[in-house]
C-alpha cells in the first residue's frame, strides 16, 4: 500500500463517526426453538439517527426488545461502546445509558407529567431538577402541563411524555418502537420532528417505524428488515430511491417517488 493510500485510509477512518451500539448476528425469539431474529446485525454511531423499516412480522420490534434485554438472545452479541451488554437486564441498561420507549403502555396515566418524569429518574433522584429543566427546554409544553395527569392528554402528548421520561436518565442512545403508531397525520409529523430534535440534542436514536416514507426522510441511515434479517441498508435517501426496496417493502412510497420526480 502506498503512502498516499495509507494517508487516504487514515483520513477516512478519522472522519468515520464513532460507533456507539452494535448488534452482530442476533438470533432471538420469545419461545424456545422459535426465533424471530435470524442473524440480524445493525449498528448506530454517536449522534446518528437510524431508522428500521420492513413488513409486518419482520422482527422490527423484537429487535429493539432484544437490544433492551426484554427478549432472550440465543446467539450473537450486543455491544455498547465496545462493552458486551448481550442479555443485560433492562434496569442495568438504563444505568448504562440505553433508553427505551415501547409502543404501548408507555406512560403512567394516573400520574402527572412531573410524577412521570420523577419515575424516569428514580435511579438518580438528585438529578431531577437538572434533567427536568433540560426536558422542558426541549418540550416547553411539558413544563406548562407539569401538574396534568398523563392519562388526560392526547395520544401525541402522551407520546411526548413517554419520550421525555426516557430522556430523564440522560441516555446516549434512545430506542423508539413505532412512536407514530395510532396518531393522526398532524401528530405523526410532530412526533417525527420531536425525534429529530432529540437527536440534534446529542442523543443517538434507533427508531422502528411503519411510516417508512417519513422515517427515511429524517434518518441518517436505515435498515430494511425481512424475515428477521437485515435485508438492505443505506442512507435514508438511498433507500427511498432504491427501486428494489420501493417495490418490495415500501408499497405506496413508489407512487410518492414517481410524483416527486
Amino acid at each position: 500500500m502506498s503512502k498516499a493510500t495509507v494517508s487516504e485510509a487514515q483520513k477516512a477512518e478519522a472522519k468515520a463517526p464513532e460507533q456507539l451500539l452494535r448488534a452482530d448476528n442476533l438470533v432471538a425469539g420469545y419461545v424456545p426453538g422459535v426465533n424471530i431474529l435470524q442473524e440480524c446485525s445493525i449498528e448506530v454511531a454517536k449522534g446518528e439517527l437510524v431508522g428500521i423499516i420492513g413488513p409486518n412480522g419482520a422482527g422490527k420490534s423484537t429487535l429493539l426488545k432484544a437490544l433492551f434485554g426484554l427478549v432472550k438472545i440465543h446467539s450473537g452479541t450486543v455491544t455498547l461502546e465496545g462493552d458486551d451488554i448481550t442479555g443485560m437486564k433492562a434496569n442495568r441498561l438504563v444505568e448504562r445509558g440505553v433508553g427505551f420507549v415501547p409502543q404501548n403502555n408507555n406512560v403512567f396515566p394516573s400520574l402527572t407529567v412531573e410524577e412521570n418524569m420523577r419515575m424516569g429518574v428514580f435511579l438518580r433522584p438528585k438529578t431531577f431538577k437538572e434533567r427536568f429543566e433540560f426536558i422542558t427546554d426541549l418540550f416547553p409544553t411539558l413544563g406548562e402541563r407539569r401538574s396534568q395527569r398523563a392519562g388526560a392528554m392526547s395520544g401525541g402528548e402522551r407520546q411526548m411524555v413517554a419520550m421525555a421520561r426516557a430522556l430523564m436518565m440522560n441516555p446516549s442512545v434512545l430506542l423508539l418502537d413505532e412512536p407514530s403508531a395510532g396518531l393522526s397525520p398532524v401528530r405523526q409529523d410532530e412526533t417525527f420532528l420531536r425525534t429529530r430534535m432529540i437527536n440534534k440534542a446529542g442523543v443517538s436514536v434507533i427508531m422502528v417505524e411503519q411510516n417508512a416514507r417519513r422515517c427515511l426522510q429524517i434518518c441518517d441511515r436505515g435498515y430494511v428488515l425481512d424475515q428477521g434479517r437485515d435485508a438492505h441498508t443505506g442512507t435514508g435517501r438511498e433507500l427511498q430511491a432504491d427501486p428494489k426496496v420501493i417495490s418490495l417493502y415500501l408499497g405506496t412510497l413508489a407512487e410518492d417517488v414517481n410524483k416527486a420526480s
